[in-house]
């Protein structure tokens, strides 16, 4: 496989992960979706894997979530689940009952509790604040690197007349184009008359490729 082909696919993380453990990364079901995404381009760059490559440290023993999730329970072994974060936002209401979710925050609560963490104790009650913190900042630096989330950010702030649901209806449609997952390469692709007159419609081209799946990655040779 090229490097271009790679970059402009869209691969499930369950792709990745095979295609990493093939390549030689034994630690690859531990490793976040954009480091699998690094580690396989710098293959493919270079035919060698990265000397040094990250992963999240394995947590073994009793789940946080069996101990019974509490604001002065110590983060342990943390569990990513809805159950998690109902606990989360639960708390997060009764201390401050104006907060509101914003998209993207759980994506950088994730990176700030690691980061804490990995120097010391840090309790859940700690982490209910930082959710709160994070839910009143204006605006969220990007995430570095193409994702959905910046996707539909420069595809709202850019396009005129649209919907989240057409935004979302042309990020299905990206992931099945051979092009960068950005808005420039969805823009760079999408024909002029992507939109019906009405745009409450939503993308008519869109919404005629939408149910179809993305490409799964193929095995490395």
């Amino acid at each position: 496989m090229s490097l271009r082909a790679f970059e402009n696919g869209y691969w499930y993380a369950v792709d990745l992960v095979a295609f990493g453990k093939e390549l030689g990364l034994p630690a690859a079901h531990r490793m976040r979706k954009n480091e699998l995404e690094a580690a396989i381009k710098a293959y493919l760059l270079t035919g060698r894997l990265p000397g040094t490559i990250k992963s999240k440290p394995l947590r073994k023993g009793l789940k946080d979530l069996d101990r019974g999730l509490a604001l002065d329970l110590p983060i342990g072994n943390y569990t990513s689940n809805r159950q998690t974060k109902d606990f989360i936002r639960r708390e997060a209401r009764r201390k401050s009952p104006e907060v509101r979710q914003k998209s993207g925050v759980w994506y950088r609560l994730n990176r700030w509790r690691e980061a804490q963490v990995a120097t010391g104790p840090v309790t859940y009650g700690k982490l209910v604040d930082q959710y709160i913190a994070l839910n009143s900042v204006e605006r969220f630096e990007r995430i570095p690197y193409p994702c959905y989330v910046n996707f539909l950010a420069d595809f709202l702030a850019t396009e005129k007349n649209v919907s989240h649901k057409d935004a979302r209806a042309a990020w299905k449609k990206l992931k099945a184009m051979d092009a960068p997952k950005t808005y420039d390469g969805w823009k760079a692709l999408s024909p002029k008359s992507f939109y019906s007159s009405s745009p409450s419609a939503g993308p008519p081209s869109v919404r005629a490729t939408a149910g179809r799946s993305a490409r799964r990655a193929p095995r490395p040779c």
